[in-house]
């Protein structure tokens, strides 16, 4: 995520001038990966952040379709803000060369609001609609219209350690108050998750405020809310950051270093994707096997929580020369079969439920039921056009978590976040 919208305006011309060069760069190979000439088998263009074993679903794709089109994977960076970058431009640029692209799900809205991306309708939407889970479809709906088909989606579990934990904590102010007895018997203790000025900190903030029943934005994304559950969950987060049960690194902490953390023994519990199952069986397997997973906690113990979800919804490019075949192949690449590979092998929960029931899942995926049990009650992040500047405000002014005074604060994400609405925030 982009931390300082104000950097680009403070560039001295030398600096301008080698931007352009590189946005000139980023069109020159555009004819080198065009969607195909007049006459021969159309090229569709699929831009998707990397998945390891997306080709060969690619690759299945084509063989199904039989010579009317060709997809080819054209792999977009690491990391999410990159990817964004160069979809924006592009398309901005009205490049015909994008055809199928997989957007982060807090991307839908921005697009859609652009006119970048082509409305499903029809036998299309239905299609995409059959099954699939609300929330993620959630995501994929600009003005109560369907703008894409989510592919996968993902939710974190609280993971804990039941040598040193009989039960699961069903609120976070039990979470804390197991965590301090552990560190006052001198055994492991830390409650380890993302801390650091970036999304991280946005969804637990999300989580937390949904979980008390809480709106940052009203209903239609239109006006800053900031209400009492939001204060709330504000207050919770203070609490935690200042509880003595944290890393020290809290602050400064994101995905993969928790995960690391974690692994190595230093906490008894953690708050994170599931991408930390597989790699703790294979980096720490005796660990692994005291590890177990639950919901994440709630505000309140008799209340479930309500988690932030992610993910990446499929969208097709207004600028596509091929959009009949570019739906066919982004429903080819997100239907069941498909999404069922992908959770197997690269371990992306699927939007499809019925996947989950599959015993294929049982193995890659034991942790299945809690999340669903998730997905089934997600909290979605703010549903606006203007989310990119809404969440980079929202990071800078929860971070460092310990600093938050919940009245005060809720007021000025009020105001900030009325200021990123009027933004808009469409280009990077």
């Amino acid at each position: 995520m982009t931390t300082d919208p104000g950097a680009a305006a403070r560039r001295r011309p030398a600096r301008r001038a080698a931007a352009a060069a590189a946005a000139l760069a980023l069109v020159a190979p555009l004819a080198a990966c065009g969607s195909g000439g007049e006459g021969g088998t159309p090229t569709i263009n699929l831009y998707y952040p990397p998945e390891q074993n997306l080709q060969k679903v690619v690759d299945d794709c084509n063989a199904q379709a039989r010579g009317r089109y060709r997809i080819v994977y054209r792999v977009l960076p690491r990391q999410a803000d990159d990817q964004r970058v160069q979809m924006v431009r592009r398309l901005a640029a009205q490049d015909p060369g994008m055809d199928v692209l997989g957007l982060d799900v807090t991307w839908t809205q921005e697009f859609a609001s652009a006119k970048w991306i082509r409305e499903w309708t029809g036998q299309d939407k239905a299609e995409v609609e059959q099954g699939t889970l609300a929330g993620p479809l959630d995501t994929a709906r600009y003005e109560d219209k369907l703008y894409a088909a989510p592919k996968n989606t993902n939710v974190q579990l609280l993971w804990y350690r039941s040598d040193l934990v009989q039960e699961a904590p069903k609120s976070w102010d039990e979470m804390i108050s197991a965590a301090q007895q552990l560190k006052q018997q001198g055994k492991p203790h830390q409650v380890l998750t993302m801390g650091a000025q970036y999304e991280g900190l946005v969804v637990l903030y999300n989580t937390l405020a949904e979980s008390a029943g809480g709106k940052i934005l009203s209903d239609d994304g239109r006006k800053a809310e900031m209400d009492e559950g939001a204060v709330r969950a504000l207050d919770q987060l203070q609490k935690f950051a200042t509880s003595g049960v944290t890393s020290p690194s809290f602050s400064n902490a994101t995905e993969d270093p928790v995960r690391l953390e974690f692994q190595s023994g230093a906490g008894a519990f953690e708050v994170n994707w599931p991408f930390v199952y597989p790699a703790m069986q294979e980096a720490n397997p005796d660990l692994a096997k005291k590890v177990k997973w639950a919901r994440v906690p709630g505000i309140d113990p008799n209340t479930p929580s309500k988690v932030t979800i992610g993910g990446v919804n499929m969208a097709v490019s207004t600028y596509s020369k091929h959009p009949a075949e570019s739906f066919e192949a982004a429903k080819c690449i997100r239907n069941a079969e498909h999404q069922k590979f992908s959770a197997v092998n690269d371990g992306v929960p699927p939007t499809i439920e019925a996947v989950y029931a599959d015993p294929e899942m049982d193995k890659a995926y034991p942790m299945k039921e809690t999340i669903l049990e998730e997905l089934k009650e997600p909290a979605v992040r703010p549903l606006t056009p203007a989310y990119q500047s809404i969440s980079t405000v929202m990071s800078a002014i929860l971070s460092p978590p310990s600093a938050i005074r919940p009245e005060q604060t809720a007021n000025e994400l009020r105001d900030a976040i009325a200021d990123a609405l009027e933004s808009k925030g469409v280009l990077p």
